[in-house]
């Protein structure tokens, strides 16, 4: 039986990351760290709240027993931070926080949902930014590191993105015809989530290879061809 912490359960692969696994037979409990309520109710959810996410390490680091799985989805936009020096104080510092803290605590398992343009090399702030999380969070070398690479993430946003809106609806259209013109190219939360919990409980069976990056196929293969709940 295992117990997970997560970061950002309120977003939309988050929401998913955190049903998933409140319906997971093998999930005892679930720290959810967040800035407010978790709308899902279960004996197994042991939310953290606090609106000052300078104190979201000390809580991760206070939860015991230490989770063997942390997972995060934690992220926002520039235009919800106000700027992109702003995003990248929760995109990539508080996220490097988090995963220090985690480290430190004895989690043996890291699993990040990133973007599939990351890249450390990019000329492009948002992918750059992305990328290089992704070579912070390696280095941390944890027992199992998981990155998650999908494409356009479909589905209920609590927040708006109006600049995602119209490719959002042709990615759902193409989907409701058939999810092969869709899946190489976007992924339902829904999906992204069970492939998390999926490629996060594998590599605690000791599964996988020690950095897994799970691109989209693997991302669909994970959460709905072979998904088993």
């Amino acid at each position: 039986m295992t117990s997970v912490a997560l970061v950002g359960a309120t977003g939309l692969v988050g929401s998913q990351i955190l049903s998933t696994l409140l319906s997971h037979a093998s999930i005892t409990s679930v720290h959810s760290l967040s800035r407010r309520q978790p709308t899902n109710t279960s004996p197994k959810l042991q939310p953290l709240l606090s609106t000052e996410t300078s104190q979201w390490s000390t809580q991760l680091s206070s939860i015991t027993p230490q989770p063997s799985i942390f997972f995060s989805a934690l992220g926002t936009t520039r235009g919800a931070a106000g700027s992109f020096e702003a995003q990248r104080k929760i995109d990539y510092d508080l996220n490097l926080a988090l995963a220090q803290a985690a480290k430190a605590s004895g989690v043996k398992v890291y699993v990040l949902i990133s973007t599939g343009g990351a890249n450390p090399n990019s000329m492009m702030g948002y992918p750059k930014m992305k990328g290089e999380l992704e070579e912070a969070i390696k280095a941390l070398d944890f027992e199992h590191t998981i990155i998650l690479r999908p494409g356009l993430l479909v589905g209920e946003r609590q927040e708006s993105r109006p600049a995602e809106f119209v490719v959002r609806q042709i990615a759902g259209f193409a989907g409701a015809l058939s999810n092969g013109l869709k899946d190489f190219w976007a992924q339902d939360g829904e999906v992204v989530g069970r492939a998390a919990v999926s490629a996060g409980l594998e590599a605690l069976e000791g599964k996988g290879p020690k950095v897994w990056l799970v691109g989209q196929p693997d991302i669909v293969r994970l959460g709905r061809t072979e998904w088993e709940a």
